[in-house]
């Protein structure tokens, strides 16, 4: 076994053996330098990667530079407290650890000083999975992500190198872990800050604000510790589609306070509430009949709004844009950005509606129409168009005329105008109504000609031979075409002394008939004939045989009146052979 020399190991730089009082001293010293234990040091010599350590050892220790808080504020000198982890490593030089000093005294003073709830200083030291690890005097901490800032962080590395006030909120003793948070501090602050600024204020003040953050319904602006909201109907009097075409995120504003709830800690505010209402003096401005201009800023499928002033904006419906035209979408006649000049119809200031009209800027061409072309005026105009029930004549300027069906013929029942009238025809017509409201005007086609119903007994008379051609052939009987356009019929009985059975056996549509009058009503506008009566020997009592016997007929069972034969109601019902 080797023995120690403790003379050789203590002879001073002399070679002279030192004094029993000094070996004593250098063996104590020796003995208090223990592996496991925080102890004694002082900073001996300062290199760019780390500092070296005298701690009275032989040799000293090394700790690197990143192991210490604030490596560039260290000098020669200094004392520091160091963890032996090893008394002699291969370089026969102790190990060091300064982290692990700092992170024992700092475990000790936090467990039995401090304790969950306390605010210390944490250094943002590096980032890792879910967080940051804080420096809290010496101890690594771990302060989650979400405990960082009040929002959403969206880099880290803004944070770290940086010192910040932190709390404890866990600490775990078994698994010797902390856990820190920012926000909660955060939090607190804002809320006094929130419960002083909201004790302050008051609905009318003005105030400055940032705006924080753009939604389809508003925006929130940072009031300096409290947002508040501008909702989107108040940023202006005029119209807006979304928040974004006024605002932007960052943008200073400002604005109003119109609203505070104390209790749910909320502020509702204006922008549009720093200038009057536009709306208050629209009445005296724009007074119904005035003419105004402006320029279209939205289309929609009922109309046009048209922005007169900022914050007020009026309405030409699709219904008031052309007196002529029948105008199905607005986008036909008008364009966004377009500046048109319109007519003021009304105005309801509490709705804040204002109606205005693009056709009312010339005359309205129906009441032009009245003063030139009275009732009873004669028009030559072309069918442009045929419906169920009538046929429209164009007059002028793109204006039709109707004529009804029930205006086309004294003598028949007319069922579809194409009987009557084609499209393209030039036919004459008389005025019969112009109503410029309305927009309507009806034409008469028969009241070009006399009725010849007036001076029918002229005409005609019981017991009259008279000649026509069938023109329509009824299981009932035979309508045959007089002169005159009158038609006359012929019933089933009155076609022979013999029983018919059916009327096609004996006529047929183009026959030319001769047959004698036995009925002529006036009142229903229906001349009877036979062909049975034509007989020479036909007497005056058989003549009013015969007219009883018409007479003795049911209408609807054996026979119809020649309105409801050529009726399409009746005919529906009706076998026409």
């Amino acid at each position: 076994m080797q023995e120690i020399n403790f003379e050789a190991d203590f002879l001073d730089m002399s070679g002279i053996p030192a004094s029993m009082e000094e070996l004593l001293s250098a063996a104590e010293t020796s003995q208090a330098i223990t592996k496991g234990k925080i102890i004694k040091g002082k900073i001996a010599q300062k290199r760019p990667d780390g500092a070296l350590i005298d701690i009275g050892y032989k040799a000293e220790g090394f700790v690197p530079a990143d192991e210490f808080l604030k490596y560039d504020e260290i000098n020669v000198g200094d004392e520091i407290d160091v963890y032996l982890e090893e008394i002699e490593n291969r370089q026969n030089q102790p190990t060091l650890s300064l982290e692990k000093a700092y992170s024992i005294k700092a475990w000790d003073r936090i467990t039995t000083e401090y304790g969950e709830g306390y605010v210390v200083k944490g250094f943002m030291r590096n980032k890792v999975k879910g967080g940051i690890m804080v420096d809290v005097e010496g101890f690594p901490a771990f302060l989650p992500g979400s405990q960082i800032d009040v929002g959403p962080v969206r880099n880290i590395d803004d944070y770290l190198g940086k010192e910040y006030d932190v709390k404890i909120i866990k600490i775990n003793v078994e698994r010797h872990n902390i856990v820190v948070s920012r926000r909660e501090l955060l939090v607190e602050s804002l809320r006094d800050q929130r419960s002083k600024l909201l004790g302050g204020m008051n609905v009318g003040d003005l105030r400055k604000g940032i705006v924080k953050n753009i939604t389809d319904f508003g925006a929130f602006i940072d009031l300096g510790g409290v947002d508040g909201l501008l909702h989107i109907t108040d940023i202006s009097w005029g119209r807006i589609s979304h928040p974004s075409e006024v605002l932007h995120v960052g943008q200073e504003l400002e604005i109003v306070v119109i609203g505070i709830d104390q209790d749910k800690e909320r502020v509702s505010l204006g922008l549009k509430q720093k200038t009057s209402n536009p709306w208050d003096d629209v009445v005296s401005k724009y007074p119904q009949g005035s003419k105004v201009s402006g320029k279209v800023v939205n289309i929609l499928p009922y109309g046009a709004f048209i922005e007169i002033e900022s914050g007020v904006e009026g309405l030409i419906h699709v219904s008031e844009m052309s007196w002529t035209k029948r105008v199905s979408k607005p986008s036909d006649v008008l364009s966004i950005g377009e500046e048109v000049e319109a007519i003021v119809l009304g105005i309801n200031r509490e709705d804040r509606k204002i109606s205005l009209g693009l056709r009312q800027k010339e005359r309205n061409p129906w009441e032009l129409l009245a003063e030139k072309y009275p009732v009873n005026s004669r028009i030559t105009g072309k069918v442009r168009n045929m419906t169920n029930y009538g046929a429209f004549v164009e007059i002028e300027n793109d204006i039709d005329g109707m004529v009804h069906v029930s205006d086309m013929s004294w003598t028949r029942k007319i069922n579809n105008p194409n009987e009557v009238l084609k499209p393209g025809q030039e036919v004459e017509v008389v005025v019969l109504e112009i109503n410029p409201e309305l927009q309507r005007i009806s034409l008469g086609l028969k009241q070009t000609e006399n009725d010849p119903w007036v001076n029918i007994s002229d005409i005609y008379k019981v017991g009259d031979v008279v000649k026509g051609k069938v023109s329509k052939i009824a299981a009932f009987g035979a309508f045959v075409e007089l002169s005159y356009k009158i038609d006359g019929l012929i019933h089933i009985s009155q076609l022979s002394r013999d029983r018919v059975e059916k009327v096609k056996d004996v006529l047929k549509v183009g026959d030319e008939v001769e047959a004698r009058v036995i009925k002529v009503d006036t009142d229903e506008r229906r001349i009877g004939l036979s062909i049975k009566a034509v007989n020479d020997n036909f007497s005056e009592e058989d003549l009013k045989a015969a007219e009883e016997e018409y007479n003795a007929l049911k209408p609807g069972e054996d026979m119809v009146s020649l309105g409801e034969a050529f009726g399409s109601d009746a005919l529906s019902g009706l076998k026409f052979e």
